[in-house]
Order: C-alpha cells, then sequence, then structure tokens
C-alpha cells in the first residue's frame, strides 16, 4: 500500500512539474508571441472599450478614429473608423474585434490606447483630471502623393514606395490590390465574416501588404547592387573592366547562354553597361570581376538576407542566394537579379536612397511623432542608419551611373524638369508561356547635387517581351508621377 501511495505521489508530482512547466512557457516565453498574434481577439477585448487615438497623415488628412457605436444595446461603446477606406489600409492596419490589429493599430496600439508607462504615469497624475491620456499618431505617408501613386498604379497588381533617402520616412506606400478596413473593423459579425472571408478569396491577396510583406524577381533593377558591389570592393571603376560588346555570355559550367534584351550586342565600362543594362556585362562582372563571397557580402551590406527595421509588423526579407559552390550559372544570373533571388518593393527603394544618400540607408519607418490630447509629445522616430553598404565616393560614382540611365538610356521617361534624377529599370522574366514579366523602375531626385526622394514601382504580371513591356514602360510613369509630386512637396515645404 505505502508503495502504491508512493508511486501516487510521485505520479501528481510530475503533473505539478509539466502543469507549472507549461504555465510557465505560455505565460513567459510565449507572452509576448500570443499578445502580438494578429488574431488574438482577447487583447483587443481588453482594449475595445478604452479610449484610443487617432491615426493621422503627413498632410492632415484622418486615417483612423473611434466613434460612439450607435447600437446603445451592444456590449461595446466605441468602433473604430477608417474614413480614407482602402488608400491607407496598408499603412493603419485594421483594429477588428474579430480579426484582430495590423499594421500601426498594432505596431502602436499601446501608445494609442495609452498604456505605455509614461501614459500611466501621466494617468496617475492627473486621476482627479477629466483627460484620456490616450495617443494620437501621426504617420509620415502622405494623403496627397498616395493619391498619386494610387491613381498611377491604377488597377494593376503592383506596389509603389516612395521614401525620404535622408530620415527613412515613408512618404507614400501604396500597393494594389488594396481593402477597406471598415469592414473588418465593422462590430456586425457576420457581416465581417463574409468581408474576411470574401478578400480572403480575392485575386491578389489584397489583405497583403505586398510593398513590404512580399518579394519578387527584381531583374535589372539588382544591378546596382551589383555595380556598387563591384565599386565597393574595387574591382571595378568608371574605366574598368571594359566588358566585350556580346549578344550572350556562357557562363562557366555550362552550355547555356545568357541573352542581353531582346538579343541585342552591349558591352564596355560601368557607366555605359548601367545606362543601356547589359545582361552580358553584369553576368561577367558577378562570376570573373566580383566572384560568389563578394557578391553576397555586398548583397547583404544592402539588406538582402536581412529584415528590414520597419516599425510595422510582419516585413518580408529580401533574399540572395548564399550556395554557389560549383554554380557559377546560378552566380551568373543571380548577378542580373534572376534565379532565386527576391526583393520586396521597400528593399529596391532603400537600393535606390543608399546611392543617393552618401551609401547609407536609414531605418524605414511611418510614425514620425505621437501627441496626446493636450499636443504633448508621448513620442517622437528619430532617424537612425540601418546599413552603410557604399562609401560616399563610391556613392557617388553609383549616383553618377544612375544619372547617366536618365539621361541617355533606358530610364529617359523619368527626367523631371529642373530635378537631378536618377533611376534602373527592370524587366523580370517569369519564364512562363505565354510570357509574364514583374517591370520595375527605381529612382531617387532633387535638386541638382542634392537628391532628396527615392522610389521603387513594380508593375507584376505583365504579359509581352517588347519594348512596351519593360519596366522602362510601365513602371516609369508611375515612378515619375510620384516623384514629381513628392520633390514638389519638398520643394514648398508642405
Amino acid at each position: 500500500m505505502n508503495r502504491q501511495i508512493r508511486l501516487l505521489g510521485v505520479g501528481l508530482l510530475a503533473c505539478y512539474v509539466a502543469l507549472f512547466g507549461m504555465l510557465n512557457w505560455i505565460q513567459v516565453i510565449k507572452a509576448d508571441d500570443y499578445n502580438n498574434d494578429p488574431l488574438n481577439t482577447a487583447k483587443v477585448r481588453q482594449q475595445f472599450n478604452r479610449e484610443r487615438g487617432t491615426i493621422t497623415s503627413a498632410d492632415g488628412a484622418l486615417l483612423a478614429i473611434s466613434v460612439d457605436n450607435p447600437d446603445t444595446s451592444s456590449q461595446f461603446e466605441r468602433v473604430r473608423e477608417y474614413p480614407e477606406g482602402d488608400l491607407f489600409a496598408q499603412v493603419t492596419g485594421r483594429f477588428s474585434f474579430w480579426y484582430g490589429s495590423t499594421g500601426v493599430e498594432l505596431t502602436y496600439a499601446d501608445e494609442l490606447s495609452g498604456q505605455t508607462f509614461g501614459q500611466q504615469a501621466r494617468g496617475f497624475a492627473d486621476l482627479f483630471v477629466d483627460e484620456t491620456n490616450v495617443g494620437n499618431v501621426t504617420v509620415s505617408v502622405r494623403k496627397d502623393l498616395q493619391q498619386v501613386a494610387r491613381d498611377a498604379l491604377g488597377t494593376r497588381e503592383g506596389s509603389v514606395v516612395a521614401v525620404d533617402v535622408k530620415t527613412g520616412e515613408l512618404l507614400s506606400f501604396w500597393s494594389y490590390p488594396s481593402y477597406d478596413p471598415n469592414l473588418l473593423a465593422t462590430l456586425d459579425r457576420e457581416a465581417a465574416e463574409v468581408s474576411w472571408a470574401l478578400l480572403n478569396l480575392a485575386e491578389g491577396t489584397p489583405l497583403l501588404a505586398h510593398q513590404y510583406q512580399d518579394r519578387y524577381f527584381p531583374g535589372s533593377t539588382f544591378k546596382v547592387v551589383t555595380g556598387s558591389t563591384g565599386v565597393q570592393t574595387g574591382k571595378v571603376t568608371p574605366a574598368e573592366p571594359r566588358y566585350p560588346v556580346e549578344r550572350s555570355y556562357t557562363p562557366p559550367q555550362t552550355d547555356t547562354p545568357i541573352f542581353n534584351f531582346a538579343e541585342t550586342a552591349c558591352g564596355g565600362a560601368l557607366f555605359n553597361i548601367v545606362r543601356v543594362s547589359c545582361n552580358t556585362a553584369f553576368a561577367r562582372m558577378g562570376v570573373e570581376t566580383i566572384g560568389p563571397d563578394d557578391m553576397i557580402a555586398g548583397s547583404e551590406s544592402f539588406g538582402f538576407n536581412d529584415t528590414p527595421p520597419i516599425d510595422l509588423p510582419g516585413p518580408a526579407s529580401s533574399a540572395f542566394p548564399t550556395n554557389f559552390t560549383n554554380d557559377l550559372p546560378k552566380l551568373a544570373q543571380s548577378s542580373i537579379g534572376q534565379n532565386d533571388v527576391q526583393a520586396s518593393p521597400l528593399q529596391m527603394a532603400l537600393v535606390a536612397a543608399a546611392v543617393a544618400n552618401q551609401g547609407r540607408i536609414m531605418r524605414p519607418h511611418v510614425m514620425t511623432e505621437i501627441r496626446d490630447d493636450n499636443q504633448n509629445v508621448v513620442d517622437r522616430y528619430e532617424p537612425g542608419v540601418w546599413k552603410e553598404p557604399l562609401t560616399p565616393e563610391n556613392a557617388e560614382t553609383m549616383k553618377q551611373a544612375m544619372i547617366g540611365v536618365v539621361e541617355g538610356g533606358t530610364a529617359s521617361g523619368v527626367r523631371i524638369p529642373g530635378f537631378e534624377v536618377g533611376a534602373k529599370t527592370g524587366t523580370a522574366q517569369l519564364g512562363t508561356e505565354p510570357p509574364l514579366s514583374h517591370l520595375w523602375m527605381i529612382a531617387f531626385g532633387g535638386p541638382p547635387g542634392d537628391p532628396q526622394v527615392a522610389v521603387a514601382a513594380v508593375v507584376l504580371n505583365q504579359p509581352g517581351l517588347s519594348e512596351e513591356a519593360t519596366g522602362g514602360a510601365q513602371a516609369g510613369p508611375i515612378v515619375r508621377r510620384v516623384l514629381d509630386a513628392a520633390l514638389q512637396v519638398k520643394r514648398t515645404g508642405g
């Protein structure tokens, strides 16, 4: 009997230890994961009846506000509304009881609901004053520039990113398709469920913020990274090497050639091969001039194989292959932005920004400041450097190369009178039948000698292989409109 009691005691103790361990695992180790899960409505339930601050664009448009619930029989006193509908959905995100929070609503949830330590301390000090301590968030994205991006892209699947090269502030941040967050913020559960189901079935996954949560073949825009790596390592200068004028290049270890666009012949030194986007020269550069180790290091210095530190949830990590052992053909293709190279539109905007900003990539962000209802500053974003892939001297070399693409190359359509513009086009062929391509352009611009804004645009899954189906033809007009509008804002101080 005593032995049975001892065994029972040992069994109960083991169960207690297991339960204790599981509780600590859930409450301590996994607590942040569960709290930040966008489908965790328990946290939303706690916050839903609290006061919640507004979200406002940089040019004063009201993007998110809590209003009184007209249904007085509801358990909820307030409902979240988004006056701009789909225009800012990928920035503000949603605040939904049924489907959780995303975007600014998630990242700055504590500040919006007055739950930071500082806000709670002020709330305690104002215990007998009838005031709320919510935070009102101002974002860097502007309504006027967001509308320009939406209009320019139209109903083609794709993304547009405009960033202040000196601060990392995102000025325009749009992808199509988007969605109306009001559909999911509603307190009508049945209506929310129908909208959720339809949005998840819709083509183009509108619930995903493709401009920073998705990635694609960057095509020839990646040649800016390859060229920059060559210059930064000292293996490439504006004068040397001079690559042969040829229609195709067959890398070592294969019999399959890489062709130039439309099988034209090109070659020469750095500025010319950037200007005409010469596949054969950049494939040779990656394989024969730079080599696999430096190509990997150079790509990663721009942020590839890393996650950009944007203050929005779930950013995609852009990718550059690292397995080139006995695979020089893969290195050749990767050096021109094909094979397994993948980049988000945000990442490619940051590549252009690095060239424009003396070789420095600033941390991209959307929050500029948070104020309470008395206009006291609760928080303010302090710009900082994320990566430094280039020295100022080498950035200047690549800047001049990209300016040459606009002055006499594949991006001549993005010239803007009164401003100096540099750009790089990209046509990433998908190998489908019939042929489809992702069409890219990255660019920067500003007063002569003072680049201020970088823009990336990609138009997805476009048919054809003609001159009309290239990054310059399709993405170029989008970039020009957004860049022009952003530079006019900078010029007027708006």
